[in-house]
């Protein structure tokens, strides 16, 4: 092992010992194998994306307490101001107007007290009674031990719409973890809800059985805390990261709530508890009730632990959704790592994006989430395109005409005139989409699609992102037809360092009318879908080498056995948003 080896192992088994959040430690371990050679083509400035959010240059993870406050929103985020690599951690600040158009600010929380000295990790914002935002965040303050706490910052000037300066009270850490508590995973406190007098906040650990636990603590001023002696909810899962809690309509409404809402006087309230699972790397939900006089919360389904909803199928994690007061809605941000090499994020200069914020809501069926991309995003459509009625045959594809699509919007309907070919769902991989997309990916016949989208793609084709539907008939007969959504990135690059690997999720719609839609954001090395109205997402990584700037194609393809009807089709040209600087 080399020299270059020897310190990405050793990184490696100090993120280890550290329990540090949210790193790919597959990509540190690519870093002597990558160091050699790095393909010209990732470190083309035009594989920079152009309106996913991104500071200028470095490292980014985990987006924290993003909120609304005097007309301004603003995201918070893990950031590395050395670097493109993970490490000297601090929130980076930015504001917006429209969540689209972005101005970095100076970091807001840095290593200042003894409470944090050692890390300032992730945490989220609450808004007091008196409209001023609070911001809790978990500090490491013994670096022999990864001794975590939990620390509160306000605003120095609360009529400063920016929100430039934060103060760091006298009596930090507010939270300490107790008897029984594993000090060195207990972090990343979620936004805090009021409620009979009392503030309550949840914050991710997991104990010596590996159940991830979510635990209670509740308050009367926002400074003494108690732990609640049962946590809210628990389960055999490992590590809970980034937990997530807050309350939505039950009627399928689209319209937001506050955190501190309860049941009193509206319609049904359901609650959605979302933890990220450190041992997956992937975002999970559950939705059911909570009962604050027991401080329990009990999922709807009661294998949904095991189920494993997922807000996005894809490379999507660390998230935190916030209440937008000027519009009334739940937003939803969500972390992209890189999928290339730790050696390319250096060449780049560059390494992490946010995804397209995205107003999340409930489903009529009260079953799932659904999620779509914040209105604001169309303002940045610019030329666009139409197809309409155009019949896809087996084995055929058509390229959508006279746009750039490296960086475009793509909303299509489709429309299968019969189901009466698709194929028998495999019991063995009835319930795994993962395994199902890879046995059967884009290339594959099958007898209702794959059908939908290329993106990314090169002229010759040998370069192309694959998008697309598969139905097949029910695995043991009876029921309604499964549809599965892939991302198939196996063909996307003709780089061989990249890590491609294909994305899936089942898509819980009724297609016995054979009426399904995709929306596709692409933006350059980013592809982010949303699938039957935003039932399922998935959002991919990838890297072209040919299909790069206005080399990139956009085509329609269906490679099953039945035709496919594109109904409609509307792409745009994306503009690129004001992004922090750059």
């Amino acid at each position: 092992m080399g020299a270059l080896g020897r310190v990405a192992w050793a990184w490696l088994l100090l993120l280890q010992l550290a329990g540090a959040s949210h790193v790919v430690y597959e990509n540190l371990l690519e870093v002597e194998a990558a160091a050699a050679a790095v393909p010209p083509s990732i470190v083309d400035p035009l594989l920079r994306t152009g309106y996913h959010f991104q500071p200028r240059k470095n490292w980014i993870n985990d987006p924290n307490a993003p909120l609304y406050y005097k007309g301004w929103y603003h995201i918070f985020y893990q950031y590395n101001p050395k670097g493109a690599v993970w490490g000297n951690i601090v929130w980076a600040h930015s504001v917006s107007r429209d969540l689209i158009n972005w101005v970095a600010l100076k970091p807001a929380i840095e290593p200042s007290i003894p409470s944090d000295k050692y890390g300032c990790w992730s945490g989220s914002a609450t808004t007091m009674p008196d409209g001023t935002p609070t911001i809790m965040y978990t500090g490491v303050n013994r670096p022999d031990v990864n001794y975590q706490v939990q620390n509160v910052a306000y605003p120095r000037n609360r009529s400063d719409p920016l929100l430039r300066e934060w103060a760091k009270p006298s009596h930090n850490p507010i939270i300490v973890p107790g008897g029984g508590v594993n000090a060195t995973q207990f972090r990343d406190p979620t936004t805090a809800w009021r409620a009979g007098g009392h503030w309550r906040l949840l914050i991710g650990s997991v104990t010596g059985s590996a159940r991830g636990v979510a635990y209670v603590y509740r308050s009367r001023d926002f400074k003494r805390w108690t732990r609640v002696p049962r946590p809210l909810h628990s389960a055999a899962t490992g590590m809970w990261e980034c937990p997530d809690f807050y309350p939505v309509e039950a009627a399928g409404r689209r319209e937001g709530l506050e955190t501190s809402v309860s049941g009193s006087g509206r319609a049904r309230v359901k609650y959605v508890l979302k933890n990220s699972l450190d041992l997956r790397r992937y975002d999970y939900y559950t939705i059911g009730t909570y009962d604050r006089r027991a401080e329990r919360y009990v999922p709807d389904d009661p294998a949904g632990d095991e189920r494993h909803l997922r807000y996005d199928y894809g490379n999507f994690y660390a998230s935190k959704t916030f209440y937008d007061p000027a519009k009334r809605r739940r937003i939803l941000w969500g972390w992209a790592n890189e999928s290339d090499t730790s050696a390319d994020d250096v060449a780049k200069g560059w390494a992490g994006i946010q995804a397209i914020p995205r107003t999340v809501w409930l489903d009529r069926s009260g079953k799932q989430l659904l999620q779509w991309p914040i209105e604001e995003v169309e303002a940045l459509r610019g030329k666009s395109a139409t197809l309409k009625d155009r019949v896809i045959k087996p084995g055929q594809h058509l390229e959508v005409m006279g746009l750039q699509t490296a960086q475009a919007d793509v909303d299509v309907s489709f429309e299968v005139p019969t189901l009466a070919g698709a194929e028998r769902l495999d019991p063995a991989l009835d319930g795994d989409a993962q395994r199902l997309c890879g046995a059967r990916g884009a290339a594959v016949e099958g007898g209702v699609g794959p059908f939908g989208l290329w993106v990314l793609a090169s002229a010759d084709r040998r370069e192309r992102t694959a998008v697309f539907f598969r139905v097949f008939s029910p695995a043991r007969g009876g029921g309604k037809p499964v549809v599965l959504m892939c991302t198939d990135p196996t063909k996307s690059s003709l780089n061989p360092n990249l890590y491609q690997p294909t994305f899936a999720g089942f898509v819980d719609t009724d297609i016995s009318n054979g009426k399904i839609s995709l929306r596709t954001l692409i933006d350059r090395s980013v592809v982010e879908s949303f699938g039957a109205g935003g039932k399922t997402c998935i959002l991919s990584r990838v890297y072209p080498s040919l299909a790069i700037g206005k080399n990139a194609r956009l085509y329609v393809f269906n490679s099953g056995k039945a035709d496919v009807k594109v109904s409609r089709l509307m792409a745009w040209e994306m503009k690129k948003p004001l992004m922090n600087g750059a």
